[in-house]
């Protein structure tokens, strides 16, 4: 019996010894986060690349894959010479040899549903801003790479290409859904997601999230058009360059209100206020079926999925506010004109396909894509400390009529 306790008790030892062993270590900001000295050890196998290099370095015109979407590229002549432009494109970076690497802040969060499996990362230079697009697989990627959050991403392995004409970071897909909207039209090469499990690889946190850090160009309207808009002919490839360049920009626009209209092809359109259906007419600007004309920021594309736009005005000048049919705010009603404040978020230019004649690139398609609705979009007029002045929102609500008198 003896024998047997002795025996007993040394089994629990050893048990209680494998449960301590194997009881995971409570997190610290030591094991989350790179500090200095290990970002210096985990990069000392090669070279930390501003944004704009990295890109000029490793991306190419027409990249390494032959063949594209069939409507991304066309010829077009430079200085007399023929040449021609890729809105999609691919390089593989390579996989061996010193390490490659990029550092910056993500300026973006996918709260707001706005931002789907894409993420845009900010590099301040000299003052200024550098910005790139990153496409990632990974749903609720702010869980884990919040708005603010510092980061430096090991590219080797990865690709860098373009997706109408937007510079990102990515891996090479193949696109041969036949089921597509114009899917004859779209079978290709085009960058794809980077994989969920390869991105938490290559990419480390370092420090803890501050969106304060982050920079927006804050600026008129107007003086918006001066600096970048205005500047492009908009029919030169090296227009089109610059475009990329800067793409994903951060800007905050001061002195803005909506003016109830949208883009429709090239031509403006106004957005048709919420009737409910009468004995003789049917419902109008109901934004689950009403296409793209409801008085909203986001009316149903019936699954499609192209981004809605909306247009703001400050002075004489016009851009567009990009949305996405699934964001949370996608059925809110847009503010009334007389609420004036400021919209920001991430500056872009999407161009699938090659300018014509009916449909010619310019300054009208630049728009602004705002994160969230709270945040971004007339902050001043939520908070006025003025209540009759204030900008409430509100949603659109199935079979209910909404007060549309300011609208």
């Amino acid at each position: 019996m003896k024998r047997n306790n002795i025996i007993y008790f040394a089994l629990s030892a050893i048990a209680a010894l494998a449960i301590t062993a194997c009881t995971p270590n409570a997190p610290s900001e030591e094991s989350c986060y790179l500090n200095d000295q290990q970002i210096a050890e985990w990069t000392s196998d090669g070279q930390v690349y501003n944004l704009n290099d990295f890109v000029d370095k490793y991306m190419t015109e027409p990249g390494d894959y032959d063949n594209y979407r069939t409507r991304s590229y066309y010829s077009n002549k430079v200085d007399g010479k023929d040449t021609t432009i890729f809105l999609f494109s691919i390089n593989d970076i390579p996989a061996d040899g010193p390490g490659i690497y990029i550092r910056g802040r993500i300026a973006t969060d996918d709260y707001g549903g706005n931002f789907y499996k894409a993420l845009v990362l900010q590099q301040i230079v000299d003052g200024e801003q550098q910005t790139l697009r990153l496409s990632v697989d990974m749903g609720s990627a702010s869980g884990l790479y919040q708005k603010g959050q510092e980061v430096i991403i090991r590219c080797n392995g990865l690709s860098i290409g373009r997706y109408a004409n937007q510079p990102q970071l990515c891996v090479p897909s193949y696109n041969n859904n036949i089921y597509a909207h114009s899917a004859n039209a779209k079978i290709g090469w085009n960058p794809g997601r980077i994989p969920a499990p390869r991105f938490r690889e290559v990419c480390k946190l370092i420090g803890r999230p501050d969106a304060s850090q982050l920079m927006y160009e804050e600026m008129s309207l107007p003086d918006l058009h001066t600096k970048y808009l205005s500047t492009f002919k908009m029919n030169t490839w090296a227009d089109i360059k610059k475009i990329r360049q800067i793409d994903g920009h951060l800007v905050r626009i001061t002195g803005v209100c909506f003016t109830g209209s949208f883009d429709d092809q090239g031509s403006t359109e106004n957005c048709v206020p919420y009737e409910p259906a009468t004995d003789s007419t049917a419902a109008k600007g109901d934004p689950t079926v009403d296409g793209s004309n409801a008085y909203v920021f986001a009316p149903s594309t019936g699954n499609v999925g192209y981004p809605q736009s909306r247009y703001i005005r400050g002075g004489s000048k016009l851009l567009l506010v990009s949305a996405s049919e699934y964001a949370k705010y996608a059925h809110f009603y847009l503010p009334p004109k007389k609420y004036v404040g400021y919209v920001q978020g991430v500056l872009g230019y999407y161009l699938d396909q090659p300018p014509t004649e009916k449909y010619p690139l310019a300054t009208s398609k630049w728009s602004v894509t705002p994160n969230n609705l709270q945040e971004d979009i007339l902050p001043d007029c939520q908070n006025a400390e003025d209540e009759a002045n204030r900008w409430v929102p509100q949603e659109w609500v199935n079979g209910v009529q909404q007060d549309m008198s300011d609208y």
